[in-house]
């Protein structure tokens, strides 16, 4: 006979993604408990002087009536909502985070959960101030944190402190004074060789793309504000403009029925490699930029990083620096998620180290769903956005929902 569980759902993590899982939850009135620190990777994981690439319109956290957007946020503090011309600063970021929890999610419990493992009744979650209960179902809703990515040979050289990834700083005003070569071609590497630049420090950003790529600005503030042919011919989506960003945005469903191979490749080509507008004329002439280059080796010389690089026509190129900063990104693996024990992330069916999942988001293993980044490889790139919070959500709610009635 099987033993009753002592809760229906768990919520692990409580950034966007899992705020917006638990505010659906508790709109519901399901059986839930949710465990993790508020907005805690954006706080200790982006740096001071941030901005987020995603429109103000596109960066709203899901809750079920829609009554707590970043425009209600907006109000609450007594300002304006911004157009598209006008980004989010992470400083408010978080604080609309964190408004968002006190008002959707209150009895998020600010714990940790240390070990979920497999149990009579589904399984079986320990804390980190000792508690264990079983909960038939888990949503992982862990964020980036697990899946940052550091290349060889700059792997090698994270023990001693000359490499570390974009995600590991929350204030680069510590690099004031010292080389620092940003390795990256996207928005984490050249927003933080401008932040760098602009602490003090001297950035050299090293990347393998032949060009570094920007987003053009926005004409206007509000798509609907465009010329009627040109919202036809590139209408506008939460992702930006264009019939294919516009399909990624509304179709997460549709998405998950392309083949691996297809959805791999759109994952990693859709919105890839690039900055934001208003980051050009902050990097323009004020950071070196070493387009078309690769690592060939990287090695400690007196207390330093010394880089190989392969440059274009094979030509080989050295580089020193005090420290390298991988902004690399990250590559989503089951294994990498230590919480989860081994047992379970064997039983995970995989698609290139990402969770297969259905249409519920949920995995090979029963009751487990993933949600958010981890979700990507399933669901398209709208799961690396803040405004994928809302399909998954509802869809994850209505699942666990559903199985708990």
């Amino acid at each position: 006979m099987t033993a009753a569980a002592d809760i229906d759902v768990t919520v692990v993590g409580a950034g966007p993604y899992g705020l917006a899982t638990a505010a659906h939850l508790e709109g519901h009135g399901v059986p839930a408990r949710f465990f993790g620190e508020p907005m805690d990777s954006w706080s200790e994981r982006m740096p001071a002087g941030m901005y987020l690439k995603s429109t103000p319109r596109a960066s709203s956290i899901s809750d079920p009536a829609g009554r707590h957007r970043l425009e209600h946020f907006r109000a609450a503090e007594g300002r304006a909502n911004g157009g598209d011309q006008h980004p989010i600063p992470v400083s408010e970021f978080i604080r609309y985070g964190l408004w968002f929890q006190e008002r959707c999610v209150p009895s998020l419990e600010r714990t940790a959960v240390r070990t979920i493992s497999g149990g009579r009744s589904g399984f079986r979650v320990s804390l980190s101030n000792d508690e264990t209960f079983s909960s038939r179902k888990v949503v992982m809703a862990t964020g980036l944190t697990p899946y940052a990515y550091v290349p060889e040979p700059l792997n090698r050289l994270t023990d001693s402190g000359l490499v570390s990834h974009s995600a590991d700083h929350k204030d680069l005003s510590r690099f004031s004074g010292q080389r620092v070569a940003v390795v990256g071609a996207g928005q984490s590497a050249l927003e933080s060789a401008a932040l760098l630049h602009e602490a003090g420090a001297e950035p050299t950003v090293v990347a393998r793309t032949p060009a570094l790529l920007f987003g053009d600005p926005p004409p206007t503030d509000l798509p609907a504000d465009r010329p009627l042919p040109t919202r036809i011919a590139k209408p506008g989506s939460n992702l930006g403009p264009g019939w294919s960003l516009y399909a990624c945005a509304n179709a997460p469903g549709a998405f998950r029925h392309l083949p691996d191979r297809s959805r791999l490749h759109l994952v990693r080509t859709v919105l890839g490699p690039s900055a934001a507008w208003w980051l050009r004329e902050r990097l323009d002439g004020q950071v070196p930029l070493l387009t078309g280059r690769t690592l060939g080796s990287a090695a400690e010389s007196a207390g330093r990083v010394r880089l190989e690089l392969r440059g274009p026509q094979g030509r080989t190129e050295v580089l020193d620096t005090d420290h390298v900063l991988a902004a690399t990104g990250y590559r989503v693996d089951v294994d990498r998620i230590g919480i989860l024990g081994p047992e379970i992330r064997r039983a995970v069916q995989r698609i290139d180290g990402a969770p297969r999942l259905d249409a519920d988001y949920e995995s090979s293993v029963p009751g487990l769903y993933f949600t958010g980044l981890s979700a990507a490889a399933t669901f398209g790139p709208v799961m690396r956005f803040v405004c994928g919070t809302d399909y998954a959500a509802r869809r994850v709610c209505a699942a666990v929902d559903g199985a708990g009635s």
